[in-house]
């Protein structure tokens, strides 16, 4: 099975106010967000962690907190790194670290990037772009998806529970632009 999510911020204190999370500090945080990780993802499992794994600059006692989060994840780990993923960060033993990734579960094209897109491989046909970055913000469009932990919950979602969000949303308005014939 595969999870996503994006923007966990590990020990990344400020993220609480910056975006209004119901933590009273980093500990709790850290501790609900790992908790609901391991409810869902099993051994087998991949888990695509769509950009800001932590916060960035740090302090030794935050790295060492990460690598300890890092390696209580369940499943194959891929990050798409994200603006704050510095490389301390991405030089963990992920399975994989990427800029974008282009993949299919479940015969449906997905198109991983930290970022919202206007368009991307794939779109022209049914593929979906997953992405985070943007927190609590804007949750997509029809076919451009946050996965952000902000939008979720804070848990990692599946491809199923992607899908049925994602009819919910309105079509993006400059979709007819830049894919015409494909809203």
């Amino acid at each position: 099975m595969h999870w996503f999510t994006a923007d966990p911020h590990y020990s990344h204190g400020n993220i609480i106010r910056f975006c209004a999370r119901p933590f009273p500090d980093v500990a709790a945080m850290n501790a609900h967000l790992l908790a609901e990780c391991r409810a869902r993802v099993k051994p087998n499992d991949d888990l695509w962690i769509l950009g800001d794994f932590t916060a960035g600059r740090s302090t030794d006692a935050q790295r060492r907190e990460v690598r300890s989060i890092f390696h209580a994840l369940p499943g194959r780990r891929h990050l798409i790194r994200g603006n704050h993923d510095e490389d301390w960060g991405c030089d963990l033993p992920w399975d994989s670290v990427a800029e974008t990734a282009d993949i299919v579960v479940n015969k449906r094209r997905l198109f991983l990037c930290h970022y919202p897109m206007i368009t991307w491989p794939g779109a022209r046909h049914q593929g979906l772009q997953l992405f985070g970055d943007v927190h609590q913000n804007w949750r997509g469009s029809r076919n451009s998806v946050n996965v952000g932990v902000d939008v979720w919950s804070f848990r990692p979602v599946t491809l199923p529970e992607i899908e049925r969000r994602a009819v919910g949303l309105p079509v993006n308005p400059l979709w007819d632009r830049v894919e015409p014939g494909r809203a």
